[in-house]
């Protein structure tokens, strides 16, 4: 299977409806929403959740107060000052570093693996849908996207399908790094601003770092033609395959309101244009 999978360096370039709409486009695929922190691809795919698991990531530590003795060493020896003076350990402020499991005198604290997240297997009118969502202040994102990465991969070659499409996550850090690894292309998304180009490149040496080919694609670029240009050059200038340029329009705002993609929302005009950088892509592919 070919895996597409569609990045920005922030967030707010419009890479969700994007991808939203080339899941209107292609055919034989599976749908993943790889930005657990902030999912988001639901909103326009409403799916029907068929499979529902929770995720596990890393312990935290809990006191049993039937063992404990109150003898303070745990409180003495925790950096990050998440145990109170009565013995309760603040799950947010637990760093699950197990300090004070191995050094209880009695043995009166337990590290249970932590329950940080739920990932889901749904159905939706574009397709098959795996998606998760992370628990509030969890970490772990990485190995989450690992797992519904590797679901997709499983549900694809249960049902024969020949593409995986993942939505993934902003920035270059370890979220990043999950979703695109072993890929078989990335589009990065942009925006003609002076952030838009710097985070462009710092993807861009993240995809040269992994060897994994990448294609670019400049959102509203009429709003500042000049950095437009100016991002034109680096493409080539760095080998990146410049597959679309997608002016400013009100309507990819209408269609996220709609709970439509664009495609389905106004399949002539724009969509003309999303559908001719669709060829381009899978040209690349």
């Amino acid at each position: 299977m070919k895996e597409l999978t569609i990045i920005s360096g922030k967030g707010g370039t419009g890479k969700t409806s994007l991808v939203a709409a080339f899941a209107s486009l292609a055919v034989n695929k599976v749908i993943v929403d790889g930005d657990v922190d902030a999912a988001d691809l639901h909103l326009i795919l409403k799916p029907e959740i068929k499979t529902h698991e929770e995720f596990k990531g890393g312990r935290k530590a809990v006191i049993n107060p039937d063992l404990c003795t109150a003898c303070g060493q745990c409180i003495e020896l925790c950096q990050f000052k998440a145990i109170s003076k009565d013995y309760v350990i603040d799950e947010f402020s637990c760093e699950g570093c197990g300090v004070c499991v191995h050094f209880c005198p009695v043995q009166a604290i337990e590290f249970p693996e932590n329950i940080c997240g739920e990932w889901f297997v749904s159905e939706t009118r574009l397709g098959p849908f795996v998606h998760a969502k992370l628990g509030i202040a969890e970490e772990n994102s990485g190995k989450l996207i690992t797992t519904i990465r590797r679901q997709a991969e499983k549900l694809g070659e249960e049902r024969g399908l020949d593409m995986i499409l993942i939505d993934g996550p902003p920035g270059i850090g370890c979220p990043v790094i999950a979703a695109t690894t072993g890929a078989s292309a990335v589009l990065v998304v942009t925006e003609p601003t002076v952030s838009g180009v710097h985070d462009l490149e710092r993807v861009g040496e993240l995809t040269k770092y992994f060897k994994i080919p990448a294609m670019v694609c400049i959102n509203k670029f009429d709003i500042n033609l000049d950095v437009a240009d100016r991002i034109e050059k680096y493409c080539a200038q760095e080998g990146f395959e410049l597959v679309g340029k997608i002016p400013y329009d009100p309507i990819f705002t209408e269609a996220m309101i709609a709970e439509k993609t664009i495609i389905e929302y106004s399949p002539n005009g724009l969509s003309e244009m999303v559908r001719g950088m669709w060829g381009r892509i899978m040209s690349v592919l």
